[in-house]
């Protein structure tokens, strides 16, 4: 009898526990994400990568998804297999996610408005893409509802979203990733519009997190400092179709490494921009436009490497984005010309041919 009961008992737990397995990740109030890597065979220590792009669109009002409907094929399709392979091969792969993913809402009044439908977020995991960024000034384009619609649908796809949220603790929350003992932070926000359009987030309702104010960003990343080995902080900001900085770019950057940043990438410029390093720190101002438009534009996937003792190695692995896809021309002579652009747009750097970037301390 005793038996009899014990098997019951037993059944009845694993149907209790199964119930949970396979549900939806949800954002806790401090998201903590932990990598699980795909052997079990890795040492003790290795060294941690990640990848970043520029600004991507999968709206089906704009140039990439019109180009993959009327040639069936799909945004993976227009990516390059050796950009791809460094994507999927990263511990930690980002994208700016620089439209609204729904079917829902209105047209905000604003000049470009980018929606694409919720199935397209599919295209980030088969990309390998951890998480993307919505602090930019797309990511509202359809109103509140579109908004929290694709909230919903990156969740449900296992994307984790930075810079935004259905309120300001979401939206200012950084995002964490612990591998082999060692955690990475992520924070993101933006000070992209000159005309301001985008709500920001308040307790009560959704948007992103703005830093035309510096000081919530400032406390954001001492807090993920606090509770990180090293920290990302992703910016949208600059000017439009410029190499140039904006002297605001240059001046908080400071702030925020000074506050405990370990690398700054930045974004919206829809172009490259230059790189230099505070304090040892290096910020990347803008890695422009990734896979967003029919134009052809120079462009760069970061590679970042933390070694196993502390140690960081940067790439910019140059590429063109062309009539809507985008080739790695590391090793070419473009991808030359490239590296070579970049350090006319930089201070302080020294950029070799593969596209690895040190400081030039002048020694």
């Amino acid at each position: 009898m005793r038996f009899k009961v014990a098997i019951i008992f037993t059944f009845i737990v694993l149907l209790f526990c199964s119930c949970g397995m396979g549900s939806n990740p949800t954002l806790l109030d401090k998201p903590t994400f932990k990598y699980v890597p795909e052997t079990t065979e890795a040492p003790p220590e290795k060294d941690i990568v990640m990848t970043f792009t520029g600004d991507v669109s999968f709206a089906d009002n704009w140039h990439i998804m019109q180009y993959c409907q009327a040639n069936k094929v799909t945004p993976v399709d227009l990516i390059d297999d050796a950009l791809k392979a460094e994507m999927k091969n990263a511990d930690i792969a980002h994208m700016n996610n620089e439209f609204c993913i729904s079917t829902k809402g209105t047209p905000l009044q604003k000049m470009y408005v980018f929606r694409g439908k919720p199935e397209y977020a599919k295209y980030y995991t088969e990309l390998g893409i951890d998480f993307v960024t919505l602090a930019n000034n797309h990511c509202f384009d359809y109103g509140e509802a579109a908004f929290l619609e694709m909230l919903e649908v990156l969740q449900n796809e296992n994307i984790k979203y930075l810079g935004a949220g259905k309120n300001s603790e979401e939206a200012q929350s950084p995002i964490y990733y612990e591998i082999e003992g060692r955690t990475v932070a992520f924070v993101s926000a933006t000070r992209a519009e000159k005309n301001i359009r985008t709500p920001e987030a308040t307790e009560e309702s959704p948007g992103v997190f703005r830093c035309y104010e510096t000081e919530k960003l400032v406390e954001t990343i001492k807090t993920a400092k606090q509770n990180a080995d090293f920290v990302v902080a992703i910016l949208h900001w600059g000017t439009e179709d410029s190499h140039y900085l904006e002297q605001v770019q240059r001046d908080t950057a400071k702030l925020y490494i000074d506050a405990g940043a370990d690398l700054i990438v930045g974004g919206h410029a829809h172009c490259l921009q230059g790189i230099e390093y505070y304090n040892h720190v290096p910020i990347i101002y803008n890695l422009g436009n990734f896979l967003f438009s029919k134009n052809t534009i120079d462009t760069a996937l970061l590679k970042v490497t933390l070694s196993s003792d502390n140690k960081l190695t940067v790439q910019m692995i140059p590429a063109i984005q062309k009539n809507c896809h985008v080739t790695s021309v590391l090793g070419t002579e473009d991808g030359k010309r490239i590296l070579n652009d970049i350090k006319s747009y930089s201070e302080g750097i020294i950029i070799d041919e593969e596209g690895y970037i040190t400081e030039d301390t002048g020694v």
